[in-house]
């Protein structure tokens, strides 16, 4: 596949990037640059490979979900700026 200028003014208007006419020549150049990359990774051999998100297996650590100590309620409201009726005060933001 190959991109000519034409095609190239199209994707810089697609992208609203303003190119000047004298630019369309390399950028086209850069278009079938990057195409002629992605046509070489084609061509790299991916069967039985599974897709990865590290080069490290990684696992989440995992803790029991049990309930813990509770009905600390004041403990937790005594950092608060502003408590009111048990509850954490907040300043009102929308009308």
């Amino acid at each position: 596949m190959s991109i000519d200028t034409t095609t190239a003014a199209r994707v810089a208007k697609l992208a609203r990037i303003k190119v000047e006419d004298a630019a369309l020549p390399a950028l086209a150049d850069e278009f079938n640059t990057i195409l002629g990359f992605i046509e070489q990774l084609n061509e790299v051999d991916i069967e039985g490979v599974e897709p990865m998100t590290s080069v490290e297996p990684m696992r989440l650590k995992r803790r029991e979900d049990v309930v813990t100590e509770g009905h600390q309620q004041a403990k937790i409201l005594a950092n608060a700026p502003d408590a009111r009726e048990g509850f954490f005060a907040v300043p009102k933001v929308v009308e």
